[in-house]
């Protein structure tokens, strides 16, 4: 079995000592080569060493020395070496100690007395400890408060011993008296401490006669009583009124710590709303007035516990957390916007949104660097505010418009994306947001913001002005037609080895100019060289964004660009009656179209136009040739039904998860229940009232049972030995977010008692044993409860294998049991969770583990295979239901789930019916860490195949 260890020394293994040289050192006069070897020695102990031969000269030269840290390494020696021998009897030698621990206890040097005092709080051997007994009392007299507190602790860890009240017996009456009287803080705290743990009764009543003069004890003291407190109501919830006082009046404690545990002590103990409120203010007080950025982190999570289980009170603190925002560092500040966007309501929402628009103002004039990141969160959560009440959305969809040519393009896309659900849920802001859009479009420089800014263009254009501008700024963009000139086609072949530098596009950062026409130009020398490539035309001076896009070879914007402007154009035949006007701009779009198409298939870019871009674009010259009604309809219509469609799923499924978020257990039918109206009101404040009538409220709820898992644990027990062995072992496996703990009950089934039976434990993966189970004596046909507890340190498959190794008596070998390995599951640390389409490509493109799966199953049906995956992987399926409808023969899909150590886990899943009605295909699973990409990819392998 393993010791106990009081102490840790960090030890470097380089040169270790040799005993021959430690005891040179020891036995000559020169004192600090005697405390470099008392130190060594030490050292050695600690790493296993035994070093029984040091003993006597320690006792010889060492107890007499006169120097205090000399005595203070001898006690360390003393409190690590074997004091007994393997039958547990106290080793002969020990007696020469004792009386010089004696001696030290009436030492005239104070600390010489207090060191010593301390070292008998770890000493467990009831002989050594008798004898000093007397001195040990005599000190809790003494004039010196660091001799008085560490009497009082050394008296509280010998009552704690198994006889320990047979050697103090009147210790907590000792105590009690010492507390009336002490003066100083920590010797004050220490008795209390002792009485606490040894007597609570006394701790109580003490507790109870000074309760007015509480708020005035010294910080430490004051936790010790909130630790009471909380024991005592744990037991006894009947008292807690009374306690719930004490702690009100602790809010106001100057120590940040003592009012910290206030609150948490309130939350734990009470639900009364007066005792939440005074909890949630001194959470919000302490975000405000700590700067460390931990404290902060800690408590932002006390309060998001609160908003989940008193949402009503949190709310009225609303804009006190939104405070928090101040804070530099942005997990501070995404836990603040998290913990706010849950809290908004009717009332509150114009201030928030108020508070977020300053804030993302704010961000353009500072320089930090992480000023980007911190506009894109904001811009979310004004999005998801505008989302929940459109009224906000008029207020904040103009200030967000300036950021369409945000230098940070995922908060460029997060704005374009809110514009687009924005213009679609809330029809009265289309004008102006149409407007706007069409007046800051030059601005946007990023290909994906341009391609969602075009689509709402040719959606949304309505009017006959409206559709007249939409095509004059998209001409506009691309500047002068061609792209490029055929009369120097020939020189292009030669120059288009230079031409990728050529392309490289800088654009100015200076406000635009307004030309004599009313247009903007951004004139910079950088942009016009940009294009001086002999064989691109350069156009006027306006350097069009699409344009600058188009020559760098991005033709999924050229494909965009060309169904807005037949969308455009299409609208124009129905809003403009004069036909030349419309023939006029149906024939500037096919031109564009066409110079497109020329500048995609020319020598000048380094990469001819993809196929898709291609035929989108002859299919948008065709269309405009040649019109049916049935292809208007769809280019008109459908487009935005489908759009619709898309924003009503994305409704339904947000509502559907805050619906499974609110179902809570409810109470059984023949629970009984408390009716507050008949309760005797004697002598109860109002406060003590209101957490009865909360108590009663839950158990009628049900909140206090929580029998569930009860049914769940019998899922999870694994028999370790066979029916016929002579030792029956099974395990409970519980796994904790980095731990899991073996819960093995061990039963004897043999008609002799099992001596030294030990369970010995061996793990494989990242996975490591705690400590070592110690021995034990099994008596006939009896059973014992072993814990033992294993750390985890990643999300990975792991084995855990031993054996029971036990003696009986007539044998003298020893016996082993080897016990069924118990298999770790991944699926025990994943949990589904949901992400963004945006989030999950991401996160797709950085992860640089892949493990790509064949499918090899007998289900024949692809959604039936998908579910099967999903609930054997235990993930979420982010690609819509609507999505996976009708048959087509096969299917993709995208799932996503989070391991405890907030890892992240994509797997995709391609799968195809064949002729022959099999299923064919690939899941592949991406991981930032190889062990989440082999575990779940062993996962698959072993569950897909289905079936029976």
């Amino acid at each position: 079995m393993e010791k106990s260890c009081t102490l840790l020394i960090h030890f470097d293994k380089g040169t270790p000592a040799i005993a021959n040289e430690i005891k040179e050192a020891l036995e000559g006069n020169d004192v600090p080569a005697k405390i470099d070897a008392m130190k060594k020695a030490i050292m050695l102990l600690l790493n296993g060493e035994t070093l029984p031969q040091l003993f006597i000269t320690i006792v010889r030269y060492v107890l007499p020395s006169e120097d205090h840290t000399v005595q203070k390494l001898l006690l360390l020696y003393l409190e690590i070496i074997e004091k007994t021998d393997t039958k547990g009897r106290v080793l002969p030698e020990m007696i020469l100690i004792c009386q010089n621990l004696r001696n030290n206890l009436q030492h005239p040097n104070e600390y010489i007395r207090g060191v010593t005092l301390r070292f008998l709080c770890r000493l467990n051997e009831t002989e050594i400890i008798e004898p000093l007994i007397p001195s040990v009392l005599q000190n809790l007299e003494d004039r010196h408060p660091f001799i008085r507190r560490n009497a009082i602790l050394a008296v509280m860890s010998i009552y704690k011993l198994p006889q320990g009240e047979q050697l103090l017996v009147d210790a907590p009456e000792m105590i009690e008296k010492v507390l009336l009287s002490e003066q100083d803080a920590s010797a004050k705290r220490n008795a209390f401490l002792m009485l606490f743990t040894c007597a609570q009764d006394r701790a109580v009543s003490y507790l109870l006669t000074n309760v007015d003069r509480v708020s005035e004890w010294g910080e430490l003291l004051q936790m010790v009583v909130l630790e009471l407190i909380r024991k005592v109501c744990r037991t006894n919830r009947a008292e807690k009124g009374k306690y719930i006082k004490i702690i009100i009046s602790l809010l106001n404690a100057p120590s940040t710590a003592v009012i910290y545990e206030c609150a948490g002590t309130l939350v734990s103990l009470s639900s009364a709303p007066t005792a939440i409120r005074a909890a949630a203010n001194t959470y919000c007080q302490l975000l405000l007035s700590q700067s460390d950025n931990n404290v902060k982190l800690i408590v932002l999570d006390r309060l998001n516990e609160l908003k989940s289980s008193h949402r009503d009170i949190m709310v009225d603190l609303i804009m006190d957390v939104l405070r928090a925002l101040s804070s530099p560092n942005l997990d501070i500040r995404r836990k603040t916007l998290d913990i706010v966007l849950e809290l908004i309501t009717p009332l509150n929402i114009n201030e928030v949104v108020l508070m977020l628009k300053k804030e993302v103002m704010k961000t353009q004039s500072g320089e930090l660097e992480k000023n980007g990141e911190y506009r894109q969160m904001l811009i979310q959560a004004i999005h998801s505010c505008a989302i929940k009440f459109p009224e906000v959305a008029s207020t904040v969809v103009h200030l967000l418009m300036d950021f369409l040519g945000d230098s940070n393009v995922a908060s460029a896309i997060d704005v374009v994306v809110f514009v687009r659900e924005i213009i679609e849920t809330n029809p009265k802001l289309r004008v102006s947001i149409i407007t706007r859009l069409l007046d800051t479009f030059y601005q946007i420089r990023a290909a994906r913001v341009c391609s969602c800014a075009l689509w709402i263009i040719g959606e949304y254009c309505l009017s006959l002005s409206e559709v007249e501008s939409g095509i004059a700024t998209i001409k506009q963009c691309l500047g002068e037609l061609p792209f490029y000139s055929v009369s120097e086609e020939g020189e292009a072949t030669d120059a288009s080895k230079k031409t990728p530098q050529a392309n490289s596009i800088t654009v100015s950062s200076r406000r635009p100019a307004v030309l004599a026409d009313g247009t903007y130009a951004t004139q910079s020398a950088a942009s016009e060289t940009a294009f001086s490539a002999p064989t691109v035309v350069q156009g006027s001076l306006v350097s069009g964004n699409i344009r600058s896009l188009l020559l760098t070879g991005d033709f999924f914007l050229g494909a965009v660009v060309a169904c807005t402007l037949t969308k455009l154009v299409l609208r124009l035949q129905e809003v403009q009656p004069s036909k030349v006007e419309v023939n006029k701009a149906t024939t500037q779009a096919l031109l564009i179209f066409v110079s497109m198409l020329q500048l995609g298939q020319s020598p000048v870019l380094p990469h001819p136009i993809d196929n898709d871009s291609n035929d989108r674009i002859v299919l948008c010259i065709r269309l405009l040739c040649d019109t049916g009604d049935g292809i208007r309809k769809i280019w008109l219509q459908s487009c935005r039904q489908s759009f619709v469609k898309m924003l009503s799923e994305k409704q339904l499924r947000e509502t559907e998860e805050l619906k499974a978020k609110a179902q809570v257990s409810h109470a059984q039918p023949d629970d009984l229940i408390d009716f507050y109206h008949l309760k005797s009101r004697k002598g109860m404040s109002q406060l003590e009232l209101e957490d009865e009538v909360q108590d009663d409220l839950k158990r009628a709820t049900g909140e206090f049972v929580n029998d569930n898992d009860d049914a769940n644990k019998l899922n999870r027990i694994l028999q370790l030995t066979g029916f016929s062995d002579p030792v029956y072992a099974e395990a409970y496996v519980s796994v904790h977010h980095y731990d899991i703990v073996l819960d093995i009950t061990v039963i004897n089934r043999t008609k002799e008692t099992l001596q030294n039976l030990c369970l010995e434990l061996a793990t494989m993966g990242d996975l490591k044993l705690v400590e070592r189970p110690q021995n034990y004596t099994l008596a006939p046909e009896s059973s014992k409860q072993i814990k033992a507890n294993i750390k985890v340190s990643s999300t990975e498959t792991g084995v855990i294998f031993g054996n029971i190794v036990y003696e009986t008596s007539n044998v003298l070998e020893r016996t082993v049991v080897v016990l069924n390995d118990i298999h770790i599951d991944i699926m025990d640390y994943i949990s589904p969770a949901v992400c963004t389409d945006a989030a999950f490509r991401t996160m797709w493109a950085e992860f640089e583990w892949e493990n790509k799966v064949a499918v090899n199953t007998v289900i024949q049906d692809e959604k039936e295979f998908l579910n099967h995956i999903i609930k054997s992987t235990n993930m979420k399926c982010l690609t819509p239901v609507s999505a996976l409808d009708d048959e087509c023969g096969f299917l993709a899909a995208n799932l996503y789930a989070k391991s405890v150590f907030g890892e992240d886990a994509l797997v995709n899943l391609s799968v195809e019916k064949q002729a022959d009605g099999k299923l064919s295909g690939y899941i592949r699973i991406r991981s930032k860490t190889q062990g989440i990409a082999l575990s779940l990819g062993d996962k698959i392998t072993l569950k897909q195949k289905g079936g029976s």
